[in-house]
């Protein structure tokens, strides 16, 4: 039960941490349509957040609940991936982290549609259709700017430089992971061989021999993390319990 818990708390968190980012981006997109777009995404992955906490809470008991979950967890509590609470940077640094993120929830949640646990592949089907949508628009434009003018492909490749050495953590097992016998080899192919196809069609190289850098699984974070988390928590800490 331990593991199932953690490891729906580390999906939880991936997603939550991921929608707040995005979030930033709210009213200030470069054009208003893909504003929209970016904060209609943060909303899909907060509500993916929401359910998986719900679960989360229920199986951990102690009058858990998602707003407890969400807020009052420490840094060293959450479990997301370093990638997620990565800083937006330019358009082009949180485009290129949602296509790699997305990609990996992607092929993650059509693999879980088939795991043991009735409510978690529920969670996992209705999330794959949101995520499929996330792929293909974050992929749409990793192409428009990768193969786009020269200014753009740079940032592109500033991006594939501040970003790439927090991909690999995705497919590290956590202690959970191996328990629950996740199949992240398999997952990691399906991503490597997507991420690849829609670089090269953006005439973007991948870095080789890049350090992957690891921890967010087991609560060691960056520095970022812990503004996130201030910014985030800050009402309900300041007013506990408090509702709307």
């Amino acid at each position: 039960m331990k593991h199932l818990t953690d490891y729906i708390l580390h999906l939880a968190d991936n997603a939550l941490i991921m929608g707040q980012r995005n979030a930033e981006w709210c009213g200030h997109g470069p054009i208003l349509e893909q504003d929209i777009a970016l904060t209609n995404i943060s909303l899909d992955l907060i509500g993916q957040s929401r359910y998986l906490y719900q679960y989360a809470a229920e199986l951990a008991g102690n009058n858990a609940t998602e707003d407890s979950l969400a807020y009052l967890r420490t840094e060293r509590e959450f479990k997301n991936c370093l990638l997620t609470e990565q800083p937006n940077g330019d358009w082009g640094q949180t485009i290129l982290k949602q296509f790699l993120f997305s990609t990996y929830q992607l092929y993650l949640f059509e693999w879980l549609q088939q795991y043991q646990d009735e409510r978690l592949k529920a969670i996992a089907a209705k999330a794959l259709k949101e995520v499929t949508y996330h792929v293909r628009w974050s992929s749409e434009w990793v192409i428009r700017l990768g193969d786009g003018t020269e200014e753009s492909k740079q940032r592109m490749l500033n991006a594939i430089d501040a970003l790439w050495m927090y991909t690999g953590e995705m497919f590290i097992p956590s202690e959970s992971e191996m328990a629950l016998q996740i199949p992240l080899d398999r997952i990691y192919k399906q991503w490597d061989a997507k991420t690849k196809a829609v670089l090269n069609e953006a005439t973007l190289l991948i870095p080789e021999k890049v350090f992957m850098q690891k921890g967010g699984k087991s609560g060691v974070h960056t520095e970022y993390l812990g503004y996130i988390l201030t910014e985030m928590q800050y009402m309900q800490r300041t007013y506990p319990d408090s509702e709307w």
